[in-house]
Parts: structure tokens; sequence; C-alpha cells
């Protein structure tokens, strides 16, 4: 059993920053987990927005590349996602996923790559 507890989200101005934090925790959790972050706009599909692997291997939707940054600490099982240059079309339900395969590092995450979801956290963005 796998959670994933995802906190940071709020309502920023264009231009601003917020930093995302995902704790994950349970008994089949390990560190060698693929860990991601995805997004849900209302209306629209969720997509993978950044992904890292075990050996800090990370990627990215081009739509964040160079405002986006993926990180985690792995002795306290968090995962990061620093987010700069925010923009109103980056208004949505933030999600981290988790999951045992490795990541594919040639296009960003796909949501059936990742089994574990935590519940999300809304990121705002006004113009």
């Amino acid at each position: 059993q796998v959670q994933l507890v995802e906190s940071g989200g709020g309502s920023v101005q264009a231009g601003g920053s917020l930093r995302l934090s995902c704790v994950a925790s349970g008994s089949t959790y390990s560190n060698s987990y693929s860990l991601a972050w995805f997004r849900q706009a209302p209306g629209k599909e969720r997509e993978g927005v950044a992904g890292i692997q075990t050996d800090g291997a990370t990627v990215y939707a081009d739509s964040v590349k160079g405002r986006f940054t993926i990180s985690k600490d792995s002795a306290k099982h968090t995962l990061f996602l620093q987010m700069n240059s925010l923009k109103p079309e980056d208004t949505a339900m933030y999600y981290c996923a988790a999951d045992p395969r490795g990541l594919r590092l040639d296009r960003a995450p796909r949501p059936g790559d990742f089994l574990h979801w935590g519940q999300g956290t809304q990121v705002t963005v006004s113009s």
C-alpha cells in the first residue's frame, strides 16, 4: 500500500511562484519508485508535467520546460515541484504519482504509467 499526500497549492498572480510537495508513505513504498507530477484542468484530460527516476534523471512536458523543476528528498520520502513564471494556463489540480516501474525519459509521463495517486492540490493562477 502506498499513500501520497500533496500540499503547497494556492492562488498566485501570473509570473509568481509556488512550490508543491508530496509526501509518500506506506508499507510497500520505497525509494526505488518512479515519481511524477500530473495536472488536470476542468474539462481537460490529466496530463503529465514532470517525472523523476530513482537515479534523479528527469523529464518534463514541453509546456513547463525552463519554468518548473521536479526534485525529491529520498530521506524524507518527499517529492517537490518548484513552479516559476506561472501562467493562467497552469491553473489546474496537481497530483503526484508513484510507480515501482522505471520511468520513460523520451516523453512526458502518462497517467497509465503510474499505479499510485494522491488526492491533489489546487493551483490557481490569475492574470
